[in-house]
């Protein structure tokens, strides 16, 4: 290792340490290598040329803030409200069914925003709330929240997934077909566990709705079922891009917020584009800086160690498969998706082609198993954020989140380990 590469470590170690945000910290570490590297390919010209030239290219980034906006727009007011009710009157009555309700809510809310963190803000209080109302007690309550939210990056369309194709060359659109079945199945996973302790903890079941109000309050939740009906369709059409899908999720967010339920004024609107610019700036300097902090790997031949590193080990396919699954793992826990997905993935997806790995296949694994550190104890920052909204002690919540872990886990080993039902759907549709 020369000194510019040590102490571009460094640097990023000192990040995380400081916990200085993301964006800056790899800004810093990558300002610091090519102040003190020699050679033609890192000129300092070169981290602005990186920061730059590649932000103008990627043109499937727009779809990042345009999923972005829908969420916040759904987020607002009546329409995480008739999902849930809608929810409700499907699942309600069953034996532990505002657990259940819980589950199913998150997944059709998956379907609209892409985002764990989307669906625990938007949904996760209401469905604290109402599980409380019935008697669950509040850590359990808290654990099934942050453990349903990660169905969302999951089940199509996924923040994480344009991203993940952004730097393996994947089809988004396979990517988004690929994590249909492991959603269904991490939700089904998570509804038979709840069905398990409802049982065990005597959990009540809930209200069962006459046929005519059913009826009338899943009419008034079909424009925002439409959504992700409206999205995938499109996508599988051929009618738009996944990037032009972001934009059409945007437009009928608004469509719905305006005129369908009218939640949206103007003031709320202006809210709502302000949030989205702030994020979207955050997510832009985060995607920039990786641009630079890749090439500097690149250059350097990092990812070329790292496999050799892990092939020393065992060239044995599933083992290095298992090994990968717990770094991605724990580094789920203490780093955000977006960096682990930036900075990690290129370093291991050469091993992934040695290994003749499905990419897209990998994709859905990695994306599932980051999501599954975001909920996982003691640092997943799910827990964080449903303990903060409902008032619950950390602790509580750990308590309850170990099993519903342990659960999602043997779900991410089935897909990893039996790569058709991430494959079946691409493959059926040509993707």
């Amino acid at each position: 290792m020369n000194i510019a590469l040590i102490v571009f470590v460094a640097a990023f170690v000192v990040v995380f340490i400081l916990r200085i945000p993301i964006g800056f910290g790899m800004l810093m570490a990558s300002v610091f290598y090519f102040l003190l590297a020699d050679g033609p390919a890192a000129p300092v010209s070169m981290m602005a040329t990186q920061f730059l030239s590649q932000m103008n290219v990627k043109f499937v980034l727009i779809a990042v803030p345009l999923f972005i906006f829908a969420a916040k727009v759904m987020n607002t007011g009546e329409i995480t409200d008739m999902i849930f009710s809608f929810a409700n009157t499907l699942v309600g009555r069953w034996k532990g069914g505002m657990g259940h309700v819980n589950v199913l809510a998150s997944l059709i809310f998956s379907g609209m925003t892409g985002s764990a963190i989307a669906d625990a803000s938007g949904l996760g209080l209401m469905e604290i709330e109402s599980m409380r109302k019935h008697g669950y007690d509040d850590g359990f309550s808290c654990a099934i929240t942050a453990s349903s939210a990660t169905i969302g990056p999951v089940f199509p369309p996924s923040i994480p997934m344009v991203f993940y194709a952004l730097l393996s060359g994947s089809s988004v659109g396979a990517l988004f077909m690929g994590g249909m079945v492991p959603g269904l199945l991490l939700a089904g996973a998570l509804m038979a566990y709840i069905a398990f302790i409802a049982k065990k903890r005597n959990y009540p079941m809930g209200e069962r709705y006459p046929f005519k109000q059913f009826m009338a309050k899943t009419f008034r939740a079909l424009p925002a079922l439409f959504t992700p009906v409206i999205l995938l369709g499109g996508i599988y059409t051929g009618i738009v891009t996944p990037t032009e899908a972001g934009a059409l999720a945007g437009a009928w967010a608004i469509l719905m917020g305006f005129f369908v339920y009218r939640v949206l004024g103007l003031k709320k609107m202006i809210d709502v584009i302000i949030d989205t610019a702030k994020a979207t700036g955050v997510v832009s300097i985060i995607v920039a800086a990786s641009f630079s902090f890749s090439y500097i790997v690149s250059i350097e031949h990092i990812p070329e160690m790292f496999s050799s590193l892990l092939l020393s080990v065992t060239q044995n396919k599933y083992v290095l498969l298992l090994i990968v699954n717990i770094l991605f793992l724990v580094l789920g826990m203490f780093i955000d998706v977006m960096t682990s997905t930036l900075v990690f993935i290129p370093m291991i997806l050469p091993l992934i082609n040695l290994l003749e790995i499905d990419l897209v296949h990998f994709g859905v694994v990695v994306v599932l198993n980051m999501m599954i550190g975001l909920s996982t104890p003691p640092l997943g920052g799910l827990l964080f954020i449903v303990s903060g909204l409902s008032k619950t002690p950390l602790h509580e919540v750990i308590k309850e989140s170990l099993p519903m872990t342990a659960v999602m886990i043997g779900v991410l080993f089935l897909i990893t380990y039996v790569p058709d039902l991430v494959l079946f759907l691409p493959r059926l549709i040509g993707q």
